[in-house]
C-alpha cells in the first residue's frame, strides 16, 4: 500500500465511522418510535422496516468507500439518490442536533454553577433554579425541545430542496474574457465549456443530453469538457461520452481527464472513446487551431496532482512548458484550478477548469459567502486573474503589489453539471459557460 493510499484511508475511516455512528444516532430514535407501537403485527413489520433501511444503509456506506462496487448494494440509480440524501442530510441533522445539545448542556451546567456560587455567598436560601414556577421550567424546556426539532429539520428541508431542484437548475453563465495579447482576428471567439458531469448514480444521460443541448444553443465556435466524466469504476463512461459527442462547434470539441479518471483507471478508455466519437481529449498534448485568420495554441493535460501517489510533493504542470507557443495565445485545459499558479507563470493567457463544483453549497451569513471549496482551493468558482509570468511559489495579492501593471493571466473555474458525495446544490447551481474572448 502507498502513501497516497494510507493518506486516503486516513480520511475515510474517521468519516465512515463519524456517518455511521450519526445512523446509529437515527436507528435508535427510528426504533424508540416503533417500541410505542402498541399493535404487535405494525410493530414487528415497523421494525423489520427500520433494520432493513439502516442495514441496506451500512452496507451502502460500507460497498461505497472500500469496494466502489455500489452495483452490489443497488441496481437502480434512483436507489443511490435516496440512500445517499439520506445519509447527508442524517449526517448534518445530527450534527445541528448534537450542537444545540451540547450548548444546552453547557447552559444548564452554567446555570448550576451559578446557583451554587450564589448558594455559598449566602445570597438566597433556596437555589435559584428551584425557585422558578414549575410551569416556566415546563415552558422552557418546551421551547429548548422545539428549537432542537426546528435545527435538526433544517438540513433535511434544504437537502430536499438541494436534490430535487438544486442540482437540476442548469443555469448558463456568459462572459467576455479580456485576454493579453490577443489577436484581433480572435476578438469574438466562443468557448462553451462544461465539467464535472460525474453520470451515474446522480446523473441520468438524460440529463447530460439536456446540458448538450443547452450548450449547442448558445452556438459556440469551440466546445470543450474539462474532466470527472464519472465517479467510480462502474459508472456509464461510454453513454457520457456518446452524449458529449452530441456537442457541436465548428471547430471541434476537445477535452482533457479529471481526477475521477484516474481513481477509475479510465484515463487512456476516456482518450479512445473521444477518438471514436470524432473528439479529442488532450493528454498532455496541444494544437494549433485557426480561426478567421488568427491563431491560438490549445493545451489539455490530465488531472495535476500536487502530491505524488507515494505523498511527494508534485511539480503541477511538468513538461507543459514544452507545449506553450511564444508566437500565439495559449489556452490550457486542466481539470485541478490549483495548478492555474504555475500555468501563469509558464506564460498561459488562459486557462479552463472545473473541480470545485462551486462547493457543491454555499452560505451567505452578514455578507460573508462561506463555501467547503475554499478549504481546498482560493479559486472556487467564477474568473480570477495573476500576473501573467509571475512566480508561483507566490500567492496573487503579492503578485499584484509587486507586478501591479503586468498583464493578466486568467483562469475561469466551471461550477460543473453532477454531484460528488452529498447529492445535492444548494446556492451553487449547475454550469454551462460561454466564454468569449475579448482583446485585453
Amino acid at each position: 500500500m502507498n502513501a497516497f493510499s494510507i493518506m486516503r484511508l486516513a480520511v475515510a475511516v474517521p468519516l465512515l465511522l463519524l456517518l455511521l455512528w450519526a445512523q446509529r444516532y437515527w436507528f435508535l430514535r427510528f426504533w424508540r418510535f416503533a417500541h410505542r407501537i402498541k399493535s404487535a403485527i405494525p410493530r414487528r413489520i415497523a421494525r423489520g422496516l427500520i433494520i432493513s433501511g439502516f442495514g441496506m444503509v451500512a452496507a451502502a456506506l460500507l460497498a461505497a468507500f472500500f469496494s466502489g462496487r455500489r452495483d452490489m448494494v443497488w441496481r437502480f440509480s434512483g436507489m443511490m439518490g435516496v440512500i445517499g440524501l439520506w445519509v447527508t442530510t442524517a449526517f448534518l441533522s445530527w450534527v445541528v442536533i448534537s450542537l444545540v445539545s451540547g450548548m444546552r448542556l453547557i447552559g444548564r451546567r452554567a446555570r448550576r454553577l451559578f446557583a451554587r456560587v450564589s448558594l455559598a455567598a449566602g445570597s438566597s436560601g433556596q437555589s435559584p433554579l428551584s425557585a422558578l414556577p414549575d410551569d416556566v421550567r415546563l415552558d422552557r424546556r418546551r421551547f429548548v425541545q422545539a428549537a432542537t426539532a426546528l435545527a435538526g429539520a433544517i438540513p433535511f428541508g434544504a437537502g430536499a430542496y438541494g436534490f430535487l431542484i438544486g442540482r437540476h437548475d442548469y443555469r448558463v453563465q456568459q462572459i467576455d474574457l479580456p485576454i493579453s495579447g490577443l489577436p484581433r482576428e480572435l476578438d469574438g471567439l466562443r468557448i462553451a465549456q462544461i465539467s464535472d458531469i460525474h453520470i451515474g448514480s446522480y446523473m441520468s444521460a438524460a440529463e447530460v443530453r439536456r446540458a448538450v443541448g443547452l450548450a449547442n444553443d448558445l452556438e459556440p465556435d469551440l466546445s470543450v469538457v474539462t474532466g470527472d466524466f464519472i465517479t467510480g469504476r462502474n459508472d456509464p463512461l461510454e453513454t457520457c461520452i456518446s452524449e458529449l459527442a452530441r456537442l457541436k462547434a465548428p471547430l471541434g470539441v476537445w477535452g482533457c481527464n479529471g481526477n475521477h479518471e484516474i481513481y477509475a483507471d479510465a484515463q487512456e478508455n476516456a482518450a479512445e472513446l473521444f477518438a471514436e466519437h470524432g473528439m479529442k481529449l488532450l493528454r498532455q498534448e496541444n494544437a494549433e487551431i485557426g480561426w478567421r485568420g488568427g491563431k491560438f495554441n490549445l493545451i489539455g493535460v490530465d488531472y495535476q496532482l500536487s502530491r505524488s501517489f507515494r505523498g511527494r510533493r508534485a511539480i503541477m504542470l511538468a513538461h507543459t512548458d514544452l507545449l506553450v507557443r511564444r508566437d500565439m495565445p495559449n489556452i490550457l485545459l486542466s481539470h485541478n484550478p490549483n495548478s492555474f499558479p504555475r500555468a501563469s507563470e509558464l506564460g498561459i493567457e488562459l486557462m479552463l477548469t472545473g473541480h470545485t463544483h462551486g462547493g457543491q453549497v454555499r452560505v451567505e451569513i452578514l455578507d460573508h459567502r462561506f463555501s467547503p471549496a475554499q478549504f481546498l482551493t482560493p479559486y472556487i468558482a467564477g474568473l480570477y486573474k495573476r500576473p501573467l509570468g509571475g512566480a508561483s511559489a507566490l500567492d496573487d495579492q503579492e503578485l499584484w503589489s509587486a507586478m501591479p501593471s503586468a498583464p493578466a493571466a486568467l483562469v475561469y473555474v466551471n461550477r460543473g453539471l453532477g454531484t460528488i458525495g452529498a447529492p445535492v446544490r444548494l446556492g451553487v447551481p449547475p454550469e454551462i459557460s460561454l466564454l468569449t474572448l475579448r482583446c485585453a
